[in-house]
């Protein structure tokens, strides 16, 4: 395949790297004034891996309109401006793949809503998620993820050109639910750094119960299939988000307990504003998701809220 990478970020440069592992043409496109750029473009290189002459770098986002498959890894909240961006281009019949966990805020908007709604009717549009992390993959340790789309001969196009020995892909069948606990578990993983922070690990067991929970719930009420929840797009992604020191959500958390500073993308502190606001619409509690945003964006004491937390009314196992 000819392949456009939209983002050269961690993600966006690992999977311009895993791609050309397996044969395909690959162009990573950053913008002219971002630094990760500047320093491809000067040595190949950032601090985690070294991309080979085969790769092509470039600032031009033309770049698009000779690949037939553009893999956008970004910030979620970017996403539509990134989409106004391209639509000037000639985008006719390309498959585009969202590597990236999040959800709009002030709309809720899933990530291929936003690419749907903005993208030529004849676009393909599909998903990559799931566990793993960057300097594992890069030093050959496999993980499992998921591709999903509304098409099924997009998931199996997909999956058959980047399944390799380092990534074995499931086949997705439910993109809304893949898509919110995806997103959801980011904000897991800051509730999970706000235990490490205060010496409180031992209760991330609760949190991961109660967190698939939470977010089961709104899948369903959304009209995803609620067992979605339990598979690689969150509970399966909780090692990597809940545990590793690799976890950019569990630093921030931990960091913020701490009152250090953090200064890498933590896409669970956006996303839980568009949980919140989800809840609300579709009338779902999410009482974990509530702490983590009473916590980031209210000023109350992360060791007060999670009492808080442990003090509410006593229900059922499963309620």
């Amino acid at each position: 395949m000819n392949i456009a990478v939209i983002g050269c970020g961690r993600w966006g440069s690992l999977i311009t790297w895993y791609l050309d592992t397996l044969g395909h043409h690959m162009t990573l496109y950053g913008r002219r004034n971002s630094a990760r750029m500047q320093r491809f473009m000067a040595t190949r290189q950032n601090d985690l891996l070294t991309l080979p002459e085969s790769v092509a770098l470039t600032n031009d986002l033309h770049c698009v309109e000779a690949a037939e498959t553009v893999v956008i890894s970004i910030g979620a909240q970017g996403l539509q401006k990134l989409m106004e961006e391209l639509k000037p281009l000639n985008l006719e019949g390309k498959t585009f793949v969202l590597c990236m966990k999040g959800l709009e805020i002030g709309t809720g908007r899933r990530l291929s809503q936003i690419a749907k709604e903005n993208l030529p009717a004849s676009c393909h549009i599909a998903v990559w998620l799931g566990p793993g992390h960057v300097q594992e993959f890069y030093n050959g340790i496999p993980n499992c993820m998921v591709i999903d789309s509304e098409e099924a001969e997009v998931k199996h196009r997909l999956i058959s050109a980047f399944s390799g020995e380092l990534i074995r892909f499931y086949y997705g069948s439910d993109l809304l639910g893949n898509e919110v606990g995806a997103a959801a578990k980011n904000v897991v993983g800051i509730a999970a750094g706000f235990l490490d922070g205060l010496g409180l690990s031992t209760l991330k067991g609760a949190l991961m119960s109660r967190g698939t929970r939470e977010v089961g719930r709104l899948i369903r009420a959304m009209g995803g299939n609620e067992l979605s929840v339990y598979g690689l797009c969150h509970l399966g992604d909780y090692e990597a988000t809940v545990f590793s020191p690799f976890s950019h959500n569990r630093r921030f958390g931990q960091y913020f307990v701490e009152g250090k500073p953090f200064d890498k993308l933590a896409e669970g502190y956006y996303t839980v504003e568009a949980l919140l606001d989800l809840g609300h619409r579709y009338g779902v509690e999410l009482p974990i998701c509530q702490v983590v945003h009473d916590v980031l964006y209210e000023g109350v004491a992360p060791r007060a809220a999670i009492q808080n937390l442990m003090n509410r009314d006593l229900k059922g196992e499963w309620d």
